[in-house]
């Protein structure tokens, strides 16, 4: 069973369309009981990470995200997602993240050149670093859908993807069961679906 986890900031619709598109059913829940069987983990998030950490603690299912990956259970972070797995962000301050990936999220402004529009919204090439189960489907140089204004700063080895937007930054994570896409996969067409189901297909 895939779960989607909702608590109150993603787009539910457009990632649960997709799972349904590579043939693979998904349910979206905020119940603690339905997480903690699930087989596989989805993480979504749009906005402001200040807000959708929040969210996500007072939905109390925080502890329950990292309970499951550390006992092992695949769990990819899209987006905002992505970056709530790290330890913190400096988006309109100083905010705790879930700390599963060591590293800090941090703001385009003034680390790319100034002719550059932030947010990054777009398509931009994926640059691959290192292999992984996620690349099955899809190819480096391949395309896919950025809108953000932060980005991740690994301080693990757990970047596997980067893409160039006036700097090389943070596209793809992995590290053990934990995964994660900078970009939007139910936005990027095939190669996004193909992201998607490798990772549905990994053990």
């Amino acid at each position: 069973m895939i779960v989607i986890i909702d608590y109150g900031v993603g787009n539910l619709f457009s990632l649960s369309s997709s799972f349904r598109a590579i043939g693979y059913d998904v349910v979206i829940s905020r119940e603690r009981e339905v997480i903690e069987k699930a087989d596989k983990l989805i993480l979504p998030g749009v906005g402001a990470f200040e807000d959708a950490v929040k969210k996500l603690r007072d939905s109390g299912l925080d502890e329950t995200v990292i309970q499951q990956a550390k006992k092992g259970t695949p769990l990819m972070g899209i987006c905002l997602g992505m970056q709530m797995l790290f330890e913190k962000s400096y988006e309109y301050g100083e905010h705790e993240g879930l700390g599963l990936l060591k590293g800090d999220v941090i703001g385009m402004a003034g680390a790319i050149p100034e002719d550059l529009n932030i947010p990054h919204i777009g398509w931009n090439a994926l640059i691959f670093k290192k292999d992984n189960p996620l690349f099955k489907y899809i190819s480096n140089g391949d395309f896919v859908y950025f809108v953000h204004s932060y980005y991740a700063v690994a301080r693990d080895d757990s970047v596997i993807a980067t893409t160039e937007y006036g700097k090389e930054m943070t596209a793809m994570v992995a590290k053990g069961n934990i995964f994660g896409c900078q970009f939007h996969p139910e936005k990027s067409g095939d190669v996004g679906l193909n992201i998607l189901k490798a990772f549905c297909e990994m053990e």
